[in-house]
């Protein structure tokens, strides 16, 4: 559904070149025309009117100096650099572009009518006045000649079976009279023929074929050959086949023209002969005659070259640009010269590289050059009066569909407007509430507009000629120059020096002003939000409608690189920008190129929506994004959820967004839509509708296109929890309600499925505190039982059961209410929905819970229960005592806590059966709370509690319960078995026990409690319940609590121990303490000086990497001091990388990594970093020891005399006091140790090593 637009008209008037022109042929490399006269040949440039070569064909006598010589072809060898010039006298002439010679590389006695080159340059085919063809080479040698007219049919010649013969066929819908029918005869060529031949090639070069006329029937006939020059076919009897032939350059078919007796018709061969379709033209018989026929470069537009068959000398040409899709062929453009003599088209070409741009050149030295672009005509409207309408020009007709209403595929269309003549330009009106109108410009010169309901004629204003508007924009009012009035269409018109006015036109007068432009103007946009008009000239420029220069918020001129066939404005952070693609799939904003493989885009609302030729659409949120933000998002890959993304079709483009809807149209190649629904526009309008309260429209769209329904809430929960009953009437569907109900659940959906980028995380959290499911169900629930809870019966059930804890009882009794009474729904109906929504055993259940028979048996029946299965059940507890019932049946349904409060209640005699339950399911706690502490009952339970806890290791909380209830015996053989010393001799002295047993029990307390190193508890047992100073002593020192060693030494007048015993404990400790301390002292050493081994081996491989990248490597920053571990990284000569290999596919795994990386092995990459770590485990245990020493070193002062505790004090506060020898030995160790740590934290850099390491050597030392 595309249209061509004219972007751009390059014009040169002023030519004078000696001669008329001819032929001519299109440069490539340069852009320059070569045009051939019957006297010279001409090179200029079509954009300056600047002449590069000229050289004359006269002065050699390759053409006659009259003017009566005849040039045939022309065509541009650039692999030679030269042109390839073939005379009517049969000279073949090669003009060399570099030096400027002519030379005869052949010569044809009897003439040349035609010469033309395969597409790739390697052949070349010349037909002679003896209507013969001559092959050969690209340098000139001939490989064969053939005659044209040959009476074989070829090599491709069709293979008849011989089953049966015409007469007695079947013929289809031709009827049987086909039978009767002879065979066409051959009619001559027309009048008009020119009798010459045409060859063209196919695109790949492995054929052409060869329109000629039979000289024995007079007829044209079209022959295919090969490149080897071997006829392959020859084409069926067509009679009024003219003269045109091309070739279509994919390959498929063969274009030519036939006059019909009553239409004139573009026909299709294929590379058989036969004929493959065609279409009509839309002129009257014998009105026109097709002079040629012309296929651009990648095969997507047809030029027919036409002029007039009225009488006279002078007739009137035109050329028309034909596309097809879905096998309709549309009428794009129809450009017409007059009848002018020197205005009259001489030769018309497409661009070899440039498959849009065409160029012409008339009798009177006129170089035209078209260049057209691709542009889908779209109304712009954002608002829901806007119809998402898009019109297609198909010749005098222009198609309309309005996709807010159908979707309907080309080549229908909503509706049809009929032109008189054929139209160029159509364009919507630019302005809110309006943008269904639109103004269409036919190719002689007229405006017409049509709006809702009615169309006006503007008739272009004097001062506009013929073909001179090339843009047409439907504007807003009051959008003009001038203030006042209602500027309606504004257009564009080329003058001779580079320069261009913009006229305005309102709508019932004609030229109202103009206003000069400096450049050529390709294209114009209009943006409905601000207002602005942006233009685009030729050399990326933009200005706006006041002509001023397109700048930044900076300051700076924004250009665009290169020209684009389409625009549009947005805002982006605030900045409006212009963002344009160009021919080559390049998409601009403004001076940044944000990607190149975009195949179409359309600007709606806050949206950027794109297609890419990787077969993917876009939907950008330009509200949330930059440009920065916009070309990662199209460079990188799609996220599997992420919702700006999804696959289309290959080759899809935009067509159109329906505003203010969800829907997006696609066409894709061969010309059929698709309508998407691309998820990233679903929920921006979800959330419009939302924020609207348009509950309904928003559940309709979220039902049809699978949106999970918790969007409704999530979205705004305080705002839905407040619009609950504006919810409900909206909806007011049953089903519908239910539906909602049913797919709740605790997941917030805006951060998990549908995350919005814009969103705060506080507008999404619940507006009560929660369950939310819960509080949804409750609401909804609240006010439908406020509104009619009849009518709402069925939801209110659904909002019991769909509750976390599903209130299946309450839903029930509901249920069972109904029975009886007349409502909208009744019981039957509501069990049966119910049964719906719960598993129907699930549901049973819940009715025996109920203790109601009547309601279970009406459950049963519902189900497919057999009655066999339930009735005996029912029976038996029918006949059961109330509570023995009720507990029966929390048994059966495993309710455990409520049939415990039942049974309890069935008196004494059904004890035993419910201490076995308690002990079954473990519910002592429950069993304890249903009986006074004082009772048997309570007793029991108890004990039984109290093992069960000793079964499971909690002993200490066992013999309390046992203390509690009396059975303090128990009680004290549960604390004694989890050496709970101060409750069992608690107890025990409770009990009592006679003196001798509480030492005893005292005594295998304290063994218990050494063996469990607990030395200070089992010297206070010893001491104060087995009255032995002497093994409370011994404890005390083997467990180093030397300060209460000491005072009971002295409490209980016991100083011999000090000799014995105390004193060789202390040394051992001194001993032992002194050998770890030179361990760690000989450790720390060797690692420190290995540290400084290993940095400054990495050192010397950082300024070897220097040296061989360079000081201005880009990686230099990488190898400062800053970072140990990137420099150890790269030293991948000397280090082994094998750690980098190890898998970290599970835990045990990653820790032998971990382990493995901090290996203190030397030549390890990490080797630095396990230095550092052991360096501060080694602090770390040093100064753990620095009470322990200080301890020792007290009690060894006081090993030598009492007196000297006073010394001690004092040297706590600072006092010098004499010391032993081995005790100043080991402090000073100590301070060595402490001197050592504190050199290394000054030599070491702590800002190079890790964070944690340097804040604890910090804090160590």
């Amino acid at each position: 559904m595309r249209n061509l637009s004219l972007l751009q008209r390059f014009k040169c008037v002023d030519l004078s070149f000696p001669g008329s022109p001819q032929c001519f042929t299109i440069r490539s490399e340069t852009g320059t025309v070569l045009v051939a006269s019957e006297l010279a040949i001409t090179e200029f440039d079509p954009r300056t009117e600047e002449v590069h070569k000229e050289v004359s064909l006269t002065a050699e006598d390759y053409l006659p100096k009259d003017g009566s010589g005849v040039v045939v072809a022309i065509q541009d060898l650039p692999d030679q650099e030269s042109v390839c010039v073939a005379t009517g006298s049969g000279d073949v002439i090669l003009y060399n572009l570099s030096t400027s010679q002519l030379e005869c590389v052949g010569s044809v006695e009897s003439g040349l009518t035609g010469m033309t080159w395969s597409p790739d340059q390697e052949l070349v085919t010349l037909t002679t006045g003896q209507e013969t063809i001559i092959m050969m080479t690209k340098d000139f040698e001939p490989i064969t000649e053939v005659t044209i007219n040959q009476d074989d049919f070829g090599e491709d010649k069709f293979i008849t079976v011989g089953w049966g013969k015409k007469e007695t066929q079947f013929h289809g819908s031709e009827g049987k009279q086909a039978a009767q029918w002879k065979a066409a005869v051959m009619q001559p060529a027309l009048p008009w023929d020119d009798r010459k031949p045409r060859i063209t090639w196919r695109g790949d070069g492995q054929l052409f074929a060869v329109s000629a006329v039979c000289p024995k029937t007079g007829a044209r006939k079209v022959r295919i050959w090969n490149r080897e020059c071997v006829l392959q076919a020859t084409s069926e009897v067509v009679n009024g086949l003219e003269q045109p032939l091309c070739w279509k350059p994919s390959g498929s078919l063969i274009t030519s023209t036939q006059r019909h007796p009553n239409k004139h018709s573009v026909v299709f061969m294929e590379k058989n002969g036969l004929l493959h379709g065609d279409f009509t033209l839309p002129f009257g018989k014998e009105q026109v005659k097709v002079k040629e026929l012309l296929w651009n470069s990648d095969s997507t537009v047809l030029a027919v070259w036409m002029e007039d068959l009225k009488d006279g000398s002078s007739n009137d040409q035109c050329f028309q640009l034909w596309t097809v899709g879905n096998y309709h062929w549309y009428l794009k453009q129809s450009v017409h010269f007059g009848s002018e003599p020197l205005r009259a088209p001489v030769c018309v070409c497409w661009d070899p590289e440039k498959p849009l741009r065409l160029h012409l050149l008339t009798r009177g030295w006129a170089s035209y050059t078209y260049d057209w672009g691709w542009s889908t005509e779209r109304s712009h409207g954002t608002d829901c009066h806007d119809n998402a309408s898009v019109a297609v020009i198909d010749g005098d007709k222009i198609l309309v569909t309005t996709f807010r209403q159908c979707v309907i595929p080309p080549p229908m269309c909503a509706f049809e407007l009929q032109l008189p003549v054929p139209v160029n330009l159509v364009t919507f009106r630019s302005q809110a509430q309006r943008t269904n109108e639109l103004a269409a410009l036919t190719a002689d010169g007229h405006i017409y507009v049509y709006g809702q309901g009615e169309s006006c004629n503007l008739k272009r204003d004097s001062n506009i000629t013929l073909f001179r508007i090339s843009h047409l924009h439907f504007l807003y009012s009051g959008g003009g120059v001038e203030n006042g009035g209602v500027p309606g269409v504004s257009a564009f018109e080329f003058f001779k020096l580079f320069m261009q006015c913009l006229f305005f036109l309102n709508s019932w007068s004609f030229l109202r002003s103009d206003v000069p432009v400096d450049g050529f103007v390709i294209s114009l946009c209009h943006s409905l939000r601000n207002g602005t008009v942006a233009l685009q000239l030729d050399d990326g420029q933009i200005r706006k409608l006041s002509l001023t220069e397109w700048k930044d918020s900076t300051g700076n001129t924004i250009n665009l690189p290169r020209p684009c066939v389409q625009t549009a404005l947005f805002t982006l952070s605030g900045e409006e920008h212009l963002i344009g693609l160009t021919e080559r799939s390049h998409l601009y904003i403004g001076d940044s190129l944000v990607a190149s493989n975009i195949s179409s885009f359309v600007v709606y609302d806050d949206f950027l929506l794109l297609t890419t030729h990787s077969h993917m659409c876009h939907c950008l949120n330009l509200s949330t994004l930059s440009i920065k933000g916009l070309q990662s998002a199209l460079s990188s890959d799609a996220n599997q959820n992420d919702e700006t993304v999804r696959k289309v079709e290959r080759g899809s483009r935009i067509v159109s967004v329906v505003p203010q809807d969800t829907r997006l149209i696609l066409q894709m190649p061969r010309g059929n839509l698709e309508t998407i629904h691309h998820q990233a526009l679903v929920l921006a309008q979800l959330r419009k509708w939302l924020d609207s309260l348009r509950f309904k429209d928003a559940f309709e769209c979220m039902r049809k296109l699978r949106i999970n329904l918790n969007l409704i809430y999530d979205h705004n929960p305080t705002v839905f929890l407040a619009n609950i009953e504006m919810f409900l009437k909206q909806i007011d569907s049953i089903n519908s309600i239910n539906l909602f109900l049913t797919e709740l659940k605790e997941e917030d959906t805006t951060t998990t499925m549908y995350r919005c980028p814009s969103r705060s995380a506080s507008s999404s959290a619940s507006g009560k505190g929660g369950k939310k499911v819960d509080i949804i169900c409750d609401a909804l629930r609240s006010t439908m039982e406020t509104l009619d809870p009849q009518k709402y019966c069925l939801c209110i059930l659904t909002s019991h059961v769909r509750k976390t804890t599903p209130e299946l009882e309450i839903a029930l009794q509901k249920v069972h209410e109904l029975r009886g009474e007349s409502r909208s729904v009744s019981a039957e109906e509501a069990l049966k929905y119910l049964l719906f929504l719960v598993n129907v055993n699930e549901l049973y259940e819940q009715s025996l819970g109920t203790y109601d028979f009547d309601l279970v048996l009406m459950v049963a029946e519902k189900s497919q229960k057999d009655p066999k299965e339930y009735l005996p059940f029912l029976n038996m507890l029918k006949t059961l005592e109330p509570n023995y019932q009720r507990y029966t049946i929390d048994k059966h349904l495993k309710r455990y806590r409520k049939a415990l409060h039942h049974l309890s209640k069935c008196g004494e005699e059904h004890f035993t059966e419910l201490l076995n339950l308690v002990k079954d399911q473990r519910l002592y706690s429950d069993a304890l709370e249903l009986y006074s502490s004082n009772s048997e009952q309570y007793k029991t339970l108890s004990v039984a509690y109290a093992e069960h806890l000793v079964e499971q290791q909690q002993a200490e909380q066992a013999g309390l319960l046992l203390w509690r209830c009396g059975e303090n015996a128990r009680a004290l053989q549960a604390f004694v078995s989890c050496t709970s010393w101060r409750n069992a001799l608690a107890v025990a002295t409770h009990i009592p026990l006679p003196p001798e047993q509480l030492t005893v029990l005292a005594r295998d307390l304290a063994e218990k409690l050494l063996e469990a190193r607990r030395h200070t508890q089992a010297a206070l047992c010893l001491e104060q319940y087995a009255k032995d100073c002497e093994e409370a002593i011994s404890a005390l020192i083997q467990g180093a609590a030397w300060e209460e060693a000491l005072r009971l030494i002295y409490l209980y007048n016991r100083q011999d121990i000090i000799e014995t015993d105390l004193k060789s404990a202390l040394l051992d400790a001194h001993s032992n303490q002194t050998s770890f301390l030179e361990s760690q002292k000989a450790l720390f050493i060797r690692h420190k000086n290995r540290l400084t081994v290993v940095r400054e081996l990495k050192a010397k491989a950082r300024l070897e990497l220097f040296d061989e990248d360079g000081p201005d490597c880009a990686d230099a920053e990488l190898y400062s001091e800053a970072s140990s571990v990137l420099t150890g990284s790269h030293l991948g000569s000397k280090y082994s990388r094998s750690n980098s290999r190890i898998s970290s596919r599970s835990s045990k795994n990653r820790r032998k990594a971990e382990g493995k990386k901090h290996s203190l092995k030397e030549g390890s990459p990490f080797e630095d970093i396990a230095l550092l770590n052991a360096l501060t485990q080694i602090i770390i245990i040093v100064d753990k020891t620095r009470g322990e020493l200080r301890t020792q070193q007290k009690h060894k002062i006081l090993q030598v005399d009492v007196s000297l505790r006073l010394g001690l004090f004092q040297h706590d506060h600072g006092v010098r006091l004499p010391q032993q020898r081995s005790g100043s030995s080991q402090l000073s160790k100590l301070n060595q140790l402490k001197n050592n740590l504190q050199k290394f934290h000054s030599s070491i850099n702590i800002q190079n090593e890790p964070h944690h390491n340097s804040r604890l050597i910090k804090i160590l030392i």
